[in-house]
């Protein structure tokens, strides 16, 4: 059935988009491990953040020390962000998955980045349907600045249980 038939049946998307989309359980994830700040702060990866993780502006711009931001402001960021992630998972994941793995994954890459993410052995082995290997390879990405951090611990022990929970 193509998306323009299901459209005129009523069908509430087009079916022919199978992009996947953060759910609510993703974002809460995410905002848990991220919080949210209304001032910039240096993470301790010694990046610049603001609002709910977020590093770069949706018109481009990086966040720098001094800035601040409204609650409102933080949730529109997250939002934007949220688009581009959802798209690196959609377009580099080649195999299906569930809801969880995808929002799985979708706070990790919005955590290392996608470029990170796209070069990681963690693609590999999900590409090569190793979902428990690929699972496995959540808990490489603990550290910050060089250095193991609780936080980062805590929060890939939580990516990998959600990514594994059916």
């Amino acid at each position: 059935m193509s998306g323009k038939y299901a459209e005129l049946i009523g069908i509430a998307h087009d079916i022919s988009d199978s992009s996947m989309v953060i759910s609510s359980n993703g974002i809460k994830l995410i905002s848990e491990f991220e919080g949210c700040y209304l001032e910039a702060y240096l993470c301790p990866a010694k990046v610049w953040t603001i609002g709910i993780g977020t590093t770069i502006y949706p018109n481009g711009i990086k966040v720098k020390d001094g800035d601040t931001c409204t609650l409102e402001q933080a949730n529109e960021y997250l939002a934007h962000d949220m688009k581009e992630f959802e798209k690196t998972i959609n377009n580099f994941v080649k195999v299906d998955l569930t809801q969880n793995q995808f929002d799985a994954l979708v706070s990790l890459s919005y955590n290392i980045g996608s470029n990170a993410f796209k070069n990681s052995t963690l693609l590999k082995k999900l590409n090569n349907k190793d979902y428990q290997g690929a699972a496995d390879q959540i808990l490489v990405w603990n550290r910050g600045d060089g250095k193991v951090l609780k936080g980062l611990v805590r929060r890939r022990e939580a990516e990998r249980a959600l990514f594994l929970h059916k």
